[in-house]
């Protein structure tokens, strides 16, 4: 299974839930490929927030690696599932797809909830482990069978 979780500027929100899922689910030996990608290309090829960095190492997850990327058509193809952070990425993911099959592959991370960006506001970043951490739970569980 093939994965994308896409955020605005891919260094907060979607990198965590990329290493919290990947690390999950090789946790429980799942054959899965995680990624993530940003809107905005304002911050290709950069690590991930310190502060993104920092609470996924309290966790005990490294995502000090990824380096971020922005959405390409050919990620629409690529992946089974691509997930978007709030209604705003799910706008521009669906404008961006070519066809119903690529529309179908996009949903909002949460379901029917946004993850709040913890860009402006550090304090959120715990929030949103919180917030992200069940959800991929809840996608082990929905997929991983």
């Amino acid at each position: 299974m093939k994965i994308l979780i896409v955020c605005l500027g891919n260094i907060c929100r979607s990198p965590l839930a990329h290493g919290i899922l990947q690390h999950l689910a090789d946790e429980r030996g799942l054959d899965w490929e995680i990624d993530s990608a940003g809107i905005g290309g304002w911050h290709v090829g950069n690590p991930p927030d310190h502060r993104a960095i920092a609470v996924a190492k309290r966790h005990g997850i490294d995502i000090s690696k990824q380096r971020a990327k922005q959405l390409h058509h050919r990620h629409l193809e690529e992946f089974d599932h691509i997930l978007a952070m709030d209604r705003d990425n799910l706008r521009h993911l669906l404008a961006y797809a070519k066809t119903s099959e690529q529309r179908a592959r996009i949903q909002l991370f949460l379901g029917g909830q946004e993850v709040p960006d913890p860009y402006y506001d550090g304090r959120l970043f715990d929030v949103v482990y919180q917030l992200v951490e069940k959800r991929c739970r809840e996608l082990l569980a929905i997929w991983g069978k």
